[in-house]
């Protein structure tokens, strides 16, 4: 393999022989699976492509009440939702008090104000909240 030691030469030290250490993420006695195969006395792993391992999981016993991606229930999430703007979608830090939509910035918080009434009562209902417009 290789020996991490290198010879430098400079002028005014003359010959120095430094060592460089291994990188400690790097496991220096790794060895590959895919290298050798089987005149190395290794057997070739074959691998299967996704269309094969679903053809192989059908195959199988499967019970009625085994679970699956379907059928497992999540408990609700302790987090809150997060809130975006209504009209950019970015992520939502205030609420219009008047037409209670979400905006993000100034500027969205402007256009938000010079809408008409019906344009905030169809971006209330597409976020399926009430719309409150007084």
């Amino acid at each position: 393999m290789n020996e991490n030691k290198f010879l430098n030469t400079d002028s005014s030290t003359g010959s120095v022989e430094t060592t460089v250490k291994p990188l400690p993420f790097k496991d220096p006695n790794f060895i590959h699976s895919g290298i050798g195969g089987a005149a190395a006395g290794k057997k070739n792993r074959t691998w299967k492509n996704l269309k094969q391992i679903l053809a192989s999981e059908r195959a199988l016993p499967w019970q009625l009440n085994d679970p699956s991606y379907f059928s497992i229930d999540a408990p609700p999430s302790f987090k809150p939702a997060k809130k975006y703007s209504d009209i950019s979608g970015l992520p939502a830090n205030y609420t219009d008090p008047q037409s209670k939509l979400r905006f993000s910035t100034i500027e969205e918080f402007a256009y938000i104000r010079m809408l008409p009434s019906d344009v905030v009562t169809g971006y209330l209902a597409l976020r399926k909240a009430t719309s409150i417009v007084s």
